[in-house]
């Protein structure tokens, strides 16, 4: 491919407005696994640096647990540089800190994720996406599923673990929408002074989530109750650490089932044969699970920042290097994937990427996981399956793998449920 800088841009947003750019990453993988990529002004986001794409299995996974190398804290995990005036308020999160630190809060909060927490609120999203999908084919089976059904289920299963009153669930999706779709022309961006978009993720636009997380700290102090937030607030937590992990846990905690969720669906729906396999209790769900998180993973990329010179699959990386992981990528690599365009919900061992790897890996797997098993489920007992009403439209962002519109049929089953 000669200078990798050559090579195909998987950097600009609107590529993914169209699904994983599959022959851009194929290209990557086998002609230059570690290229430079530029990084253009966009949108009304300032141009930076360019960075290093990272597109095979085996290298990602190696960024991902070499957190003495590739540093989480030294540039953030957005590809897009913060304000260097933002970076120590942007380091208070646990997303944006390496070891020592970043274990130290992980064990905190890990406490607010039992094993015991978690079941019990499988049997209320149980309930959750029965009543969704009843709902959805007693009003004659043409629905759009990201309306009707995943959105509500992500967003209401989250804030029955935190214990955010049901009057204000609507402040979390506002929130969310906000981080997560800066980049879509449907979210347009905040502006400053002189008309340039301003970081969602900076203290000026989370000042109002912050308000509320102290709020609600000050409350569950006060009312004690079986949820994430009570932990959070009787633990040793900081009050900027417990309005960081709120933020984290809003956004992440929504957003991962909120794009995997419909993700998974859209899959089922565009390969008929494996469908045909769930319903017909030919696949451990789990399994399945786990393949419709690899071919579509709900985060597309993160980024570190080489804290020294070194090399990475040839290539010379230098200290402050920018150093972009694609999730994507990872999980269709031919190296680790025989077929890896074929759905195939019976595959094992399956070692996608898609909650990362390392000391960074998604603190709340489990949680989705359930969440996923759940909803799949209760598709199956409420419906016979699921065909495409037309095209889906997915979230312009190089960041998440978002789907915001999924029209389909779903079919009334043939008999009533066991």
């Amino acid at each position: 491919m000669g200078d990798a800088s050559d090579g195909p841009d998987v950097f600009d947003p609107r590529i993914y407005a169209a699904g994983i750019p599959h022959d851009r990453f194929r290209a990557l993988r086998d002609l230059a696994p570690v290229a430079r990529q530029e990084e253009p002004e966009i949108l009304g986001w300032p141009a930076g640096p360019g960075f290093w794409a990272v597109t095979r299995h085996a290298d990602v996974v190696r960024v991902l647990k070499d957190s003495g190398t590739y540093s989480s804290c030294l540039g953030a995990t957005q590809i897009r540089d913060p304000d260097p005036a933002d970076l120590p308020f942007i380091r208070r999160m646990m997303l944006n800190q390496d070891p020592p630190l970043h274990g130290r809060l992980r064990r905190l909060v890990s406490r607010a994720f039992t094993p015991g927490r978690i079941e019990r609120f499988g049997a209320t999203a149980r309930e959750r996406a029965r009543t969704l999908f009843r709902a959805a084919v007693a009003d004659g089976g043409e629905t759009d599923l990201v309306r009707t059904v995943t959105d509500d289920y992500a967003l209401l299963n989250l804030t029955d673990l935190l214990g955010v009153p049901a009057s204000d669930r609507g402040l979390l999706h506002a929130w969310t929408e906000r981080v997560i779709a800066y980049q879509d022309p449907d979210e347009p961006p905040v502006l400053d002074a002189g008309g340039r978009p301003v970081n969602p993720r900076s203290p000026a636009m989370l000042a109002e989530m912050f308000a509320y997380a102290q709020e609600l700290a000050a409350y569950k102090r006060a009312h004690p109750a079986d949820d994430v937030m009570t932990s959070l607030a009787t633990s040793e937590l900081a009050d900027a650490e417990l309005e960081m992990f709120f933020f984290l846990l809003t956004v992440a905690g929504n957003d991962t089932v909120r794009s995997a969720a419909p993700g998974g669906l859209l899959a089922l729906a565009e390969h008929s044969d494996e469908q045909r396999r769930l319903w017909a209790g030919q696949a451990v769900m789990g399994t399945a699970v786990d393949e419709l998180l690899r071919v579509h993973p709900p985060v597309l990329s993160f980024r570190r920042t080489a804290a020294h010179d070194t090399e990475l699959a040839g290539r010379p990386i230098r200290r402050g290097d920018k150093v972009v992981v694609f999730h994507a990528s990872a999980n269709h690599d031919e190296r680790v994937f025989p077929d890896p365009h074929r759905l195939d919900l019976c595959r094992t061992p399956n070692p996608h990427v898609s909650f990362g790897d390392g000391p960074h890996v998604c603190l709340g797997a489990h949680f989705a996981r359930l969440q996923l098993r759940v909803l799949y489920e209760e598709m199956r007992r409420a419906s016979d399956g699921l065909e495409l009403a037309g095209p889906p439209r997915r979230l312009v962002s190089n960041f998440i793998n978002g789907v915001k519109s999924l029209p389909v049929r779903l079919r009334e089953p043939s008999a009533p449920p066991a």
